[in-house]
């Protein structure tokens, strides 16, 4: 694989902790800004509707910039955003630092329009998810570190923590980056007949839908997790790390059994995987092994979706994957945005600890639209 992506997953290990550190800490920061834990998850909500609807026009607009000024600008903005975040003494403030965040966070889906330019067609599910592999690793290391400094020293830490992590980053991207990177700008040039393509639709409805089946859920991780067993900040941050590593090995099995036997296989199987350890979570309650054991195989397969995913809209409209794989962040984040509005709520009536069943239709109405949306324009089988 190209030496660039190894970079690029770097980065996105720094996002990706930034994007999810909060969902750690959601009771200590809730409490800190004097508002409920429902309110604050809405953090979640600003970012991902800031990525979901501003990203995608920061990518056009900087279509005609070099690769290399787009990968270093954004990493800035993410920075900034995290600062804010971080010296916030209110939820406003907040949530105004998560909408910057979210500006930045177009890095990652100029990070993957680059990872397909680079390869040849039968290597992108690997190459995806070398890329996406860092947002995983967000999960090993970022998620259960910030849950652990969060609570012995303050949720700000962790924040004001990739904050620098982000910063300096980007000085590695300013000096380290190639001036000329082959992979094309986005531009919404065509955009239109793309849209009124089925298969374009059912593929980016998926993305939608089960992504919030997972954050109506994972926005409230913490909560979810006290709710089924009462845990110290160790174990906590050890459950977190566990499911982490499942999403590090299901982003890596993702790319694989793309590349082996078709985005559609693959994702049929987690699919079906998926929702039934939602169905499952609640049934853990007071047995931390199986709670492990349960998240773990969600993480393999939820994190697995990825590559799949942007690997059948690349093959739908190769020349226009950068402003389709952009699409594809904005409904993974719209549905990001969605799950953590359904989950607040949801938990006031059904509990944090029966909060997974929620998601279970979420998943079912994904399967189905990946039955529905057979495309006639790309094969399913791998090249």
């Amino acid at each position: 694989m190209p030496g660039l992506l190894y970079l690029l997953t770097l980065c996105n290990l720094v996002i990706g902790t930034g994007a999810f550190v909060l969902s750690g800490v959601l009771a200590p920061m809730a409490s800190a800004l004097g508002v409920s834990v429902a309110a604050a998850g809405q953090a979640m909500t600003a970012y991902a509707l800031s990525t979901a609807v501003l990203a995608p026009l920061v990518l056009v607009l900087t279509g005609r910039w070099p690769r290399a000024r787009v990968l270093v600008v954004s990493m800035a903005v993410f920075a900034l955003g995290n600062l804010i975040c971080a010296m916030a003494d209110s939820l406003p403030v907040l949530l105004a630092g998560r909408v910057l965040m979210g500006v930045g966070a177009v890095f990652t889906a100029v990070a993957a329009g680059i990872a397909v330019a680079l390869v040849e067609p039968q290597r992108r599910g690997r190459a995806l998810s070398l890329v996406f592999i860092g947002i995983s690793m967000s999960y090993v290391i970022g998620l259960p570190l910030g849950a652990w400094l969060g609570f012995r020293h303050g949720w700000q830490v962790p924040v004001a923590a990739v904050a620098g992590a982000a910063a300096l980053t980007c000085g590695v991207l300013a000096m380290a980056l190639p001036r000329t990177i082959s992979a094309p700008g986005a531009s919404f040039a065509g955009l239109g007949d793309l849209l009124r393509r089925a298969e374009v639709l059912w593929t980016l409805s998926l993305t939608l839908l089960y992504f919030v089946a997972i954050f109506c859920v994972f926005a409230y991780i913490g909560p979810v997790l006290q709710a089924l067993l009462p845990m110290s900040t160790e174990r906590m941050s050890l459950t977190l790390m566990l499911f982490g590593l499942s999403g590090v090995v299901g982003t890596v099995v993702g790319g694989w059994a793309n590349d082996r036997f078709g985005p559609r296989r693959t994702l049929t199987v987690q699919l079906a995987v998926l929702a039934a350890m939602m169905l499952l979570v609640p049934l853990t309650r007071g047995n931390h092994a199986l709670i492990v054991l349960v998240f773990v195989v969600w993480g393999i397969a939820g994190f697995g979706m990825m590559s799949p995913q942007q690997s059948r809209l690349a093959a739908l409209a190769p020349a226009q994957a950068p402003i389709l794989l952009s699409l594809n962040t904005s409904m993974l984040y719209i549905g990001t945005a969605l799950g953590a509005a359904i989950g607040g709520p949801a938990a006031l009536t059904v509990g944090f600890d029966r909060l997974a069943w929620v998601g279970v239709p979420f998943a079912l109405a994904g399967w189905l639209t990946l039955r529905l949306g057979v495309t006639k324009g790309a094969s399913w089988r791998p090249a």
